[in-house]
């Protein structure tokens, strides 16, 4: 009747998973024992659990990357600290679980905590910066984001219900093939994946489309911010990467499930194929979380240099040209395996391509600084922080290009210390600069500045003092993925990475009391135009939060920083200002599909790990039913009145107004 599942699944004997467990339940039902008691509900879910609307998805896929944030460095603490305490010993985590803990940190850092964060921002600001009043599949926007969601949960009940996987963030056979991993750890990181991989691929799709083919009138390719940009290759990188890891996982689901052997040499099949198909994946996949990241990066040094951004065409050209690249280098990350040194060779050399328009990049950073009223202000100390860091990264990746360093670094904490330094010094620094930069156009005030740059700070040198270490680690022959060792020269060092480590917890625990005492003191720290940075681009043109519709007329475009050019053209104009026709919007209805289907693919994606087939069954109809009902709606559009429009808009104008003649007269 259950299957694979019996009381044997939870783990009585161990403490440690039983607690996390204990307490993540108990904080969950508080939550929604506050919600319900104090009669939210009906609010959440006619507003937020519902909504299409791409704001609110958005901000749904920050918070999720948000929460699971907490869940990833949870286990990075347990690491370090396992690391730093088991010289000579076992240390508290018994390799069994330490095995869990850094599989589970790897994958949730990857798929739940980059790539929603980027995908969040990418929703949130893309259509507002295009002019739009919405992405194009809007209901097919929150079907992407809650089976994210779908995929982080399953992920998390595997902390108290059965395991995770034993053997690292990417499963290689043999280690993953049911002769060596016969638990459910393995399937757990499957069909996580396999549907949050659904969910990021249909992200994909929406986003390409929107910014391909639905742009205010005017705003043509080579006047798009360089956000817009970013996103593009981003989201065509998904499209044409994330279908190889689909099928990739498929492939190691038959050989578990069905008896097939694509990945068992003794039978027939390939273990060198599962690696170049998941690194085929996995590089294209370090620019889809760094490409967001480096659009946001331009959008806050140029607007806190009161500057155009320099050299935009060729950051275009640039960031294309990595689009391009970044799927002629996986083999880099497997240099040892024996390909032979002609084509070692010709990767290497692939790999130091790459890196130039990445350099390219910085210097039109750097310039766009030059001669600019630049002002320090957080957004821009995380892009600041982000250079100096990633150029690191960057130079010791390039050295890790060089076939003959590889073979002496491969698989030691070095190749960790330059996959962090580029992940965290770009994609999470990247994070927060849009997080906090963007933070006042979705809620309407601003992230308290003195606590923004103290988390900035221990974010920054906790870096350094966490991850420079397994720098000397790795040359000193340190291999990663160690529960315990006995070489004394190794310990300082790894004592030193956890102190770093406490310093990013800091961090954490600024940036959460940033958002508390922010909401605390929201109406000190109010944006009353919905322009507070001085921005440069469209989306600061709405007022903050932006209303559904987003702009009362879709503006018309006439050059790039087109809402700095309106600025300009709006200080030059004189006399009364004409008063607009308004007419009411339609904007699309409110939809349960996206929450509905992934509480099928959460009942589908559970009753395959622990093979309760008629659970299957009972998802999948639900799954389809619920497409049915959703195909055969009559009204799928809502009517925002003239009236309403005006009244909005109305409001928003006289409150810049006021503003500007409050400062005018200063």
């Amino acid at each position: 009747m259950l299957g694979k599942l019996s009381w044997d699944a939870i783990p009585f004997d161990q403490p440690i998973p039983m607690i996390a467990s204990g307490v993540v339940a108990l904080a969950i039902l508080a939550i929604l024992a506050w919600v319900v008691i104090r009669g939210h509900l009906p609010y959440l879910w006619r507003e937020w659990i519902t909504s299409v609307d791409h704001k609110r998805i958005g901000v749904m896929y920050t918070l999720l990357a948000m929460v699971m944030l907490l869940r990833g460095f949870a286990d990075a603490i347990m690491m370090r600290t396992q690391q730093a305490l088991a010289f000579h010993g076992q240390g508290y985590l018994p390799p069994d679980h330490y095995d869990q803990v850094f599989s589970a940190h790897g994958t949730i850092m990857i798929f739940f905590v980059a790539m929603p964060f980027m995908i969040g921002l990418m929703n949130f600001v893309v259509p507002l910066q295009l002019g739009v009043r919405d992405v194009a599949f809007p209901t097919l926007n929150s079907v992407g984001f809650w089976l994210t969601a779908t995929g982080a949960l399953l992920v998390n009940i595997s902390l108290g219900i059965g395991e995770f996987a034993r053997n690292g963030w990417l499963p290689y056979p043999p280690l993953s093939e049911l002769t060596y991993s016969p638990g459910v750890g393995v399937d757990y990181y499957l069909w996580s994946l396999e549907i949050s991989g659904v969910g990021t691929l249909v992200a994909g799709i929406n986003l390409v489309t929107t910014v391909l083919k639905i742009r205010t009138k005017g705003m043509n390719y080579l006047r798009m911010p360089m956000f817009c940009w970013t996103t593009l290759a981003t989201n065509l990188l998904i499209v044409a990467a994330f279908p190889i890891l689909t099928a990739t996982l498929a492939m190691l689901l038959l050989d578990r499930y069905l008896g097939f052997h694509f990945f068992t040499n003794e039978a027939g099949g390939n273990v060198m194929m599962f690696v170049n198909l998941i690194w085929a994946w996995g590089h294209p996949e370090v620019y889809i979380l760094v490409l967001p990241a480096f659009g946001i990066f331009s959008e806050v040094i140029s607007t806190f240099s009161g500057k155009p951004l320099f050299g935009y065409r060729s950051m275009v050209a640039a960031t294309m040209a990595i689009c391009i690249l970044s799927f002629m280098v996986w083999l880099h990350h497997f240099f040892t395996m024996g390909a032979g040194a002609d084509v070692n060779a010709i990767f290497g050399i692939a790999t130091m391509i790459i890196a130039v328009p990445t350099g390219v990049k910085v210097f039109n950073w750097l310039f766009t600084m030059y001669g600019g009223r630049v002002r320090f202000q957080t957004p821009l100390l995380w892009s600041i922080g982000f250079m100096v860091t990633f150029i690191i990264g960057g130079m010791t990746g390039v050295l890790m290009a060089v076939p003959p360093v590889a073979f002496v670094l491969h698989n030691s904490l070095f190749l960790v210390a330059h996959f962090h330094n580029v992940i965290i010094g770009g994609v999470l620094f990247g994070a927060f600069a849009g997080y906090t930069y963007w933070f006042p156009k979705a809620f309407g005030f601003k992230l308290h500045e003195g606590l923004g740059r103290a988390a900035f700070w221990c974010w920054l040198i906790g870096f350094y003092v966490a991850f420079m270490p397994l720098y000397v680690l790795g040359l000193l022959g340190m291999t990663r993925r160690m529960q315990h060792y006995d070489v004394p020269e190794w310990r300082p060092w790894l004592i030193i990475a956890a102190c770093g480590a406490t310093l990013i917890l800091c961090g954490i625990v600024l940036q959460i009391v940033q958002l508390v005492v922010s909401i605390r003191q929201r109406e000190q720290l109010r944006d009353e135009t919905g322009d507070p940075w001085d921005g440069r681009s469209l989306e600061w043109a709405t007022a903050s939060p932006p209303p559904a519709f987003n702009f009362a007329f879709l503006p018309e475009v006439s050059s790039d920083d087109a809402f700095w050019q309106f600025k300009k053209r709006a200080a030059e104009q004189t006399g009364s200002e004409e008063k607009p026709e308004y007419r009411a919007i339609e904007i699309p209805r409110n939809s349960p599909t996206g929450f509905v289907c992934a509480f099928f693919a959460t009942v589908m994606g559970f009753a395959l790990i622990w093979h309760i087939w008629w659970m299957v069954a009972v998802g999948a109809i639900g799954a389809f039913a619920t497409f049915v009902v959703f195909a055969w709606r009559d009204h799928d559009e809502d009517i925002i009145p003239a009236a309403e429009v005006a009244r909005i808009d109305r409001s928003n104008r006289a409150q810049r107004l006021l503003i500007l003649r409050e400062e005018a007269a200063e």
